[in-house]
């Protein structure tokens, strides 16, 4: 079974995380910390752990659709030029 820590929350909408549980994410002052919304309530997540699973999982997607990488770096490009057009007129090739 999971540990279960309880923490109050303050005027601000502030919640102070466990010791233990911030010892064991690596958490220092100044880190920031992702909240992914579940059915079950909300998770908490050190910034790179969530960034990771979302670049597995738009890995796996790709690679199930035969989108290599650079084809889809390639699309962004693309998509930014298009952008900087029709929202500033400029040219992305200048």
């Amino acid at each position: 079974m999971p540990n279960s820590h309880l923490s109050i929350v303050q005027a601000k909408g502030q919640v102070t995380i466990p010791t233990s549980i911030r010892k064991k994410l690596g958490l220092k002052k100044g880190d920031v910390v992702a909240f992914v919304e579940t059915e079950d309530g909300v998770f908490i997540s050190p910034r790179e752990v969530v960034a990771m699973k979302a670049l597995q999982k738009l890995g796996a997607m790709l690679k199930e659709k035969g989108i290599t990488l650079e084809e889809l770096m390639e699309s962004g490009r693309e998509i930014r030029g298009e952008l900087l057009k029709e929202m500033y007129g400029l040219d992305s090739a200048q």
